[in-house]
């Protein structure tokens, strides 16, 4: 690929903004829920309880925040000698392929994370002063996941919990100041399903991982186990849906099963594929299948 570098076309590569469909999914899950259970309330000034600003800034501070961690992981994988043109299977990237120089993606680094601080600022005025040790939270999982969770193989427990359970909880509490045993299960799920796109891209760099002593869970695990975790990620996730049909949401329990088919179909194209650069096409369908499991469970909310 030709990519002049530091041009505006490397620093979008850069931020991988197909990774952005994960961190909306948690956010819209997380709002499906408020503005369900907000429906009908109003403050005692005559305004609904359900407010877009916050809204609007969760999401912002998603996109920010993910953008912030592809850069961060950019840079810290080429510096660990993780990322070579040589032996990567994954979609290229820009400081080992030359395309961003290692300075100006540290400075790059530096003000992503600014902007995202002064994005996720004033939801102190909407969540409170613990906002600000979310947030906190939240900036030193970018730089944890890279430098240090993802060689030990908890990558996928941050997976969980800040793609998961923060997101959907905070952005409920932001709006509603309290969180409930259906968003907390919610939460959990939504955490499960994204964590397949981290399943199938250790398991096609599996190899690569181990030979430099990055060693994710699937290196722990082995393939065979992790291509059957992949599996239980989504039907646990789909089956967890119970708590809504035991509220009485029927729909957001029986339309994320669409997503299960999907889910299913890509998995049996992993273990068809099993080694190599052809995984990069189950990783895309990885990444569309979140999109659809987080549209049909907001949709089967709002229903």
């Amino acid at each position: 690929m030709e990519v002049k570098k530091d041009s505006f076309k490397a620093w979008l590569l850069a931020a991988r903004p197909k990774t952005l469909t994960g961190c909306a999914v948690p956010v819209m899950i997380g709002l499906a829920l408020a503005w369900t259970d907000s429906k009908g309330y109003i403050t005692l000034d005559g305004h609904s309880v359900f407010k877009i600003l916050p809204a609007v800034l969760c999401l912002l501070f998603a996109f920010i925040m993910q953008i912030d961690a592809n850069l961060i992981n950019d840079f810290i994988d080429y510096a660990k000698g993780t990322d070579d043109k040589e032996t990567r299977l994954g979609p290229e990237r820009a400081c080992a392929q030359g395309w961003i120089s290692v300075d100006k993606m540290k400075h790059a680094i530096a003000a992503v994370t600014c902007v995202g601080c002064l994005v996720g600022l004033p939801l102190v005025f909407f969540g409170g002063l613990e906002m600000l040790l979310i947030g906190l939270l939240c900036v030193v999982a970018c730089f944890l996941y890279t430098t240090h969770l993802s060689y030990i193989g908890l990558g996928d427990v941050l997976v969980i919990v800040f793609f998961g359970i923060v997101p959907v909880c905070v952005t409920y509490y932001i709006q509603l100041h309290t969180v409930t045993t259906e968003v907390v299960i919610a939460s959990l799920a939504c955490g499960l399903v994204i964590d397949a796109l981290l399943l199938v891209n250790n398991f096609r760099d599996r190899d690569t991982d181990k030979a430099v002593g990055k060693n994710t869970l699937v290196v722990r695990i082995g393939e065979k186990a992790s291509i059957g975790l992949y599996l239980g990620v989504g039907i646990t996730a789909c089956l967890a849906g119970i708590v809504f049909g035991i509220n009485g949401r029927w729909w957001a329990f029986i339309l994320p099963f669409a997503y299960l088919v999907l889910h299913v179909l890509t998995f049996l194209k992993i273990n068809s594929i099993w080694k190599g650069r052809e995984l990069n096409k189950c990783l895309g369908e990885t990444a569309r299948n979140i999109f659809m499991y987080g549209l049909l469970v907001s949709i089967g909310l709002l229903l």
